[in-house]
């Protein structure tokens, strides 16, 4: 399908290895670039989405440039996690997993429904859990062999925060945090998503932040910061990272304060969407 394949200059932004397509445009005529270990040297030529991207001199410092989505997180709200045990829910590769551990936490229990989908640094790492071919939506607090995690992080895909979000309330130490990825495609109504699967109309993503922010207050989740993902996710879709605590009603920013941030952050992410070509 045309939809699989991009740019390969689109590609190298969305994908986190350069903020500009300038950038990437640069580094591919240097020739710098390699997909499926086979050099391309024009920004325009199309590629499988699913293809392995190398950029020679390029340093990720995680197993996935996942782990970039969660440093923004830890960074931007300045979020400790020097001893903390946590949730990695929708581990995959280990992205998040591995930033976590590399900015101090303790143990991870690293949750997945799929298989075989950690890197093997991940797998076989003494502060991590694997716990895969585990639903979370069903988890409880009993599951886990260790101590009560204080810390989640979520990036769950074909299914919406609203049906994670009251198991994890169960599951979470009392004074716990989160940072989760809100994505468009999986929040909004099927009549808001175009066939593409790309959503890029800044009022749905007004409205899925609205709706997604109110369930978390429901369901006892506070927002504390609010921004938009580095990365772009599948399909080339903008997505949002929110940062909750579950904490007393003092932590509650206003309603007033909310909506501040969701408009600017969406027009922040319009930015984004623009600059790389979607």
């Amino acid at each position: 399908m045309a939809a699989d394949k991009e740019r390969l200059d689109i590609l190298l932004v969305e994908q986190g290895f350069f903020l500009t397509r300038e950038k990437a445009k640069a580094s591919i005529m240097a020739g710098l670039v390699q997909v499926d270990e086979e050099p391309i040297d024009k920004a325009g030529t199309k590629v499988l989405r699913s293809s392995r991207i190398l950029v020679k001199g390029a340093i990720h410092p995680y197993v996935s440039r996942g782990g970039l989505k969660l440093e923004k997180a830890l960074k931007l709200f300045n979020i400790d996690l020097n001893g903390i045990t946590m949730l990695d829910i929708g581990a995959s590769t280990g992205g998040f997993t591995d930033c976590a551990l590399q900015h101090g936490a303790a143990y991870v229990y690293a949750v997945d429904v799929g298989y075989n989908q950690l890197d093997w640094s991940m797998r076989s790492h003494p502060q991590v859990k694997v716990m895969e071919r585990t639903n979370f939506r069903f988890m409880k607090l009993e599951d886990l062999e260790g101590q009560q995690p204080a810390f989640a992080s979520i990036d769950v895909s074909f299914i919406s925060l609203k049906l994670i979000l009251p198991p994890l309330k169960s599951i979470l130490a009392e004074q716990g945090s989160v940072v989760a990825l809100i994505k468009p495609q999986f929040e909004a109504g099927r009549d808001k998503v175009p066939k593409t699967g790309v959503v890029r109309d800044p009022s749905v993503h007004t409205e899925v932040l609205q709706t997604v922010l109110g369930f978390a207050e429901e369901a006892g989740f506070y927002l504390q910061g609010l921004t938009f993902s580095p990365i772009r996710g599948g399909e080339g879709n903008v997505e949002f990272l929110a940062y909750f605590q579950s904490a007393s009603p003092q932590s509650i920013v206003s309603s007033q304060l909310k909506d501040e941030w969701i408009q600017q952050v969406v027009i922040d992410a319009q930015k984004l969407q623009n600059s790389s070509g979607g």
